[in-house]
């Protein structure tokens, strides 16, 4: 029989294992680059998403500063031309006790969350024909996000939650 020594086999197979050794190598290693990009992927959509709906309290007390004039807000808060405002995010439109609501505002079927609110407060006349309010509206999308921050933070007590 003509067999070949050992030797020669380990030698025939040795490159064959590092060949096999280096495909898997390469398939984990580009697994683990996948893995990590996805990763960092994440984690930038994160902060991304969280700089964008980031809401600022303080700015949003300023910015109430253009609603002041007709509405009350905290402690002790009563209605004035509107509505004191206090516990506002989940109430219903037309609600507040003892304000004289227009029919349009009674009957608008709104409850109030931070997607309405945004969307009135753009432009209330628009939101709702027929309202009381009489008001330009706030288009920045970023300063009305703080002014709802702003209102959302009171309980319909006047205290902050």
């Amino acid at each position: 029989m003509n067999q070949k020594p050992a030797s020669r086999l380990v030698h025939r197979e040795r490159p064959m294992q590092q060949r096999h050794r280096a495909i898997v190598r390469n398939h984990e290693e580009h697994t683990m680059h996948r893995l990590t990009l996805s990763a960092l992927v994440v984690i930038a959509l994160s902060i991304a998403a969280s700089a964008a709906l980031a809401q600022d309290v303080a700015a949003g007390k300023t910015s109430f500063n253009k609603c002041i004039a007709c509405h009350a807000i905290g402690e002790g808060a009563k209605n004035k031309v509107g509505p004191e405002l206090n516990g506002l995010d989940g109430r219903h439109s037309g609600t507040a006790e003892g304000y004289s609501y227009s029919d349009a505002n009674k009957n608008s079927g709104i409850t109030w969350n931070e997607a309405q609110f945004k969307d009135y407060i753009k432009d209330p006349k628009a939101k709702i024909p027929g309202t009381k309010m009489v008001f330009a509206g706030i288009k920045n999308e970023k300063e009305a996000g703080d002014l709802w921050a702003f209102l959302a933070q009171y309980d319909k007590d006047g205290k902050t939650k």
